[in-house]
């Protein structure tokens, strides 16, 4: 994860998690290079997971942030 993300941030576990994930779209674009489907598929569901997950670790984020104020 690239560190000015970390930077005096707290993350919620989902949306690292999720940030993880979409990092997988590697797998969709070797997949698709290489015409192997399975690959390109699981590429592209880790993504949708990843994007999810994200979401998630966001609305976390901003209610973990609105009980600081």
């Amino acid at each position: 994860m690239h560190a000015c993300l970390l930077k005096g941030a707290r993350l919620d576990k989902d949306r690292i998690k999720g940030v993880g994930d979409q990092a997988e779209v590697l797998k969709e674009v070797v997949g698709k290079a290489t015409g192997d489907a399975k690959l390109r598929a699981e590429g592209s569901s880790d993504k949708a997971k990843g994007k999810v997950e994200n979401a998630i670790g966001g609305a976390k984020d901003a209610l973990r942030d609105a009980d600081d104020k």
